[in-house]
């Protein structure tokens, strides 16, 4: 087990959930992934919650925080200077939804939604750093961009962060091609990017997936669904493991992933 304590700037380092149930996604997230739940007492963090698993940060979750906000997984990237990165995103065409605010003392912050529909926030580390825990069982291994646009979405993820796209083809389970694009900064891997097919419902936007590394997808889907979950996508090979999408009671979408290497 590596702890971690930094992540270099432009690279994915922390997920939260927006929900409108704190007690309800507690129970749910506990229950699934063994994450004990330690709400902030200070009453202007309001009710935010860090999840940990053996002891480390791995996630956090909070209330709704604007008018018509969906339940959803949010992706942070770790920047030097929020500010200054959300200038640059809004003039590369992003919309802005949450300027850049301190909060607390643990960071600045800011949230944006991508050319092509995809929200994604920003975060300037001051006393919290990010995850503790990556590629662990029950903490995050993946951040994934779903879009119908990846020419646009790779040109402004480019000019914000710096991100090189590199798009491969695999085979699919039922012995089809798909083509999948590997996020690249310098030489490092740091998330990835699939277009949106005619799978996907037209109400669905573009949206950053978060996946958490398991022991047993089998396992994790069938107990979401105890838990009241729904299973939207049944637990799949893929290149990397095996993965199923699952949506919490709340609406929230999320990916678990058994990587072949654990």
């Amino acid at each position: 087990m590596v702890v971690r304590d930094s992540f270099a700037p432009s690279t994915p380092s922390w997920v939260d959930l927006g929900t409108p149930d704190l007690k309800g996604a507690t129970a749910f997230y506990t229950g699934l992934f063994g994450w004990e739940a330690h709400a902030a007492p200070e009453p202007e963090a309001g009710g935010y919650t860090m999840f940990t698993s053996n002891g480390h940060n791995v996630a956090g979750m909070g209330p709704l925080m604007m008018d018509g906000q969906p339940s959803a997984w949010s992706t942070y990237v770790t920047v030097e200077d929020a500010d200054a990165t959300f200038t640059a995103a809004v003039g590369a065409g992003a919309t802005a939804l949450l300027e850049p605010m301190d909060v607390l003392d643990v960071g600045r912050m800011a949230i944006m939604m991508d050319p092509t529909g995809a929200a994604f926030s920003v975060w300037q580390p001051r006393a919290h750093h990010g995850a503790e825990l990556v590629n662990e069982p029950f903490s995050l291994c993946w951040n994934e961009l779903v879009t119908r646009d990846t020419e646009a979405a790779g040109a402004f993820y480019d000019t914000v962060f710096k991100w090189q796209m590199n798009t491969a083809t695999f085979p699919t389970p039922d012995g089809a091609e798909m083509s999948y694009t590997e996020i690249r900064l310098g030489e490092d891997t740091v998330g990835g990017m699939m277009a949106m097919d005619d799978n996907f419902p037209p109400e669905v936007p573009a949206h950053w997936m978060t996946y958490f590394a398991v022991d047993d997808s089998d396992a994790v889907a069938a107990r979401a669904a105890e838990l009241g979950g729904t299973v939207m996508v049944e637990p799949m090979d893929i290149p990397p493991g095996r993965m199923a999408v699952i949506i919490d009671l709340f609406g929230a979408a999320f990916s678990v992933l058994g990587l072949n290497d654990m």
